[in-house]
């Protein structure tokens, strides 16, 4: 079992810069691949970043590339996304998720991570 806890949310304005951060608990932080995802009001969760369980691999979407840089610290049992440049169009509750093993290419997707962080307000400002 796994819980996360996202923090690092707010209110910025268009072209500013939030890091934020998921902490989980347990001693198998290592054990998992982790993504961040985020939802808009009307919309459905979207993939954002992940990362795998080493941090060696890397994986964004389109939307995100070249602004965002997602990062663990596994002594410190934090996932991190360093949002940049952000656009209004990058407001939304991101999340934070957990799973034990995946293939590349299942990363992208909701319906592959175990555990979920409850998720932290991000809004840009026009």
């Amino acid at each position: 079992q796994v819980q996360l806890v996202e923090s690092g949310g707010g209110l910025v304005q268009a072209g500013g810069s939030l890091r934020l951060s998921c902490a989980a608990s347990g001693r198998t932080f290592s054990s998992y691949d982790m993504g961040w995802f985020r939802q808009a009001p009307g919309k459905e969760r979207e993939f954002v970043a992940a990362i795998n369980r080493s941090g060696g691999s890397l994986y964004y979407a389109d939307a995100v590339k070249g602004r965002f840089t997602i990062s663990r610290d596994n002594a410190k049992n934090t996932v991190y996304l360093q949002m940049n440049s952000l656009k209004p169009e990058d407001t939304a509750v991101y999340y934070c998720a957990a799973t034990a093993g995946l293939r590349s290419d299942q990363l992208y997707y909701t319906r592959w991570y175990d555990y979920w962080g409850q998720g932290t307000q991000v809004t840009v400002s026009s």
